[in-house]
């Protein structure tokens, strides 16, 4: 059986941790490797690092943080943030990154994406999308940091970039960001049968309750932030994941295997 991965998400500007709340309102939370620390004692399957200003500013990634980061993180590392093209992941791979995200630069002509997928295989090149619930009910794929609508639908987007040959999907919902009130259960059971690859949904966990839920309405693995770094109602930071017990519980009776099948025959 395979392992349902719960993933941590921080985010930084500059060099420090920040959280955000629907990709706004963003805070300062610490220092990132201070925090991946904590996280290499609480056994954590794998870790997500988004740069959330690179793409903004056109530098690229910051590969001395990177490197700093790579050097401490004891569990598996995934990097999103101003991935623009093959060299890029090249030498985030040569850091010790595991796994690169590609958001914003997967609008666009996906050639350097196949290249990419040929030189690295297609395990290590995850596609990053933030979407947005619209006024309608619709979902709309989004770019510069959730503020403007893709130029492409969602389904569009996400088949496009599967047969490019992207081996992950991490969906991040903007509407959800922050806000600790559980998954977008809709958007879940709707994505499902679309993506073919392993499916990592993120954005509004707040219980290992909403794990659960995530799991069973048809993602394979479960990200957050807040989740895992801050608590209470006055939401204080505090570095923390769950025990192994606590997640065994939380998913007793779920099968990814069996849960893909089930999902697909209800749609």
């Amino acid at each position: 059986m395979l392992k349902i991965r719960v993933i941590p998400v921080l985010l930084f500007a500059g060099s420090g941790l920040v959280k955000t709340r629907r990709f706004g309102d963003s805070r300062y939370v610490g220092d990132p490797l201070n925090a991946i620390r904590i996280f290499n004692e609480k056994n954590v399957d794998e870790l997500v690092l988004f740069d959330i200003t690179a793409s903004a500013t056109g530098k690229g990634p910051n590969y001395d943080l990177i490197r700093e980061c790579a050097g401490e993180c004891f569990m598996p590392l995934a990097y999103g943030g101003g991935v623009a093209k093959v060299e890029h992941m090249e030498r985030l791979f040569s850091l010790g990154v595991e796994k690169v995200i590609v958001n914003t630069a997967a609008h666009g002509d996906l050639a350097w994406i196949r290249e990419a997928v040929q030189q690295f295989g297609s395990q290590s090149i995850v596609l990053g999308v933030d979407v947005k619930k619209g006024f309608m009910g619709g979902y709309h794929p989004t770019v510069d940091r959730g503020t403007r609508k893709a130029k492409v639908a969602l389904n569009d987007h996400l088949r496009a970039c599967q047969e490019a040959g992207f081996g992950e999907v991490l969906i991040n919902c903007v509407h959800t960001d922050g806000m600790q009130q559980g998954y977008d259960e809709r958007l879940i059971r709707m994505l499902a049968p679309q993506i073919r690859v392993p499916f990592i949904i993120c954005g509004g966990a707040g219980e290992v309750g909403h794990l659960r839920t995530a799991i069973a309405g048809g993602a394979d693995a479960v990200a957050g932030g807040s989740i895992f770094v801050l608590h209470g109602k006055h939401r204080a930071v505090l570095i923390t994941y769950p025990d192994q017990a606590s997640l065994a519980e939380a998913f007793a009776g779920l099968s990814l295997g069996m849960r893909r099948e089930d999902v697909s025959a209800m749609h």
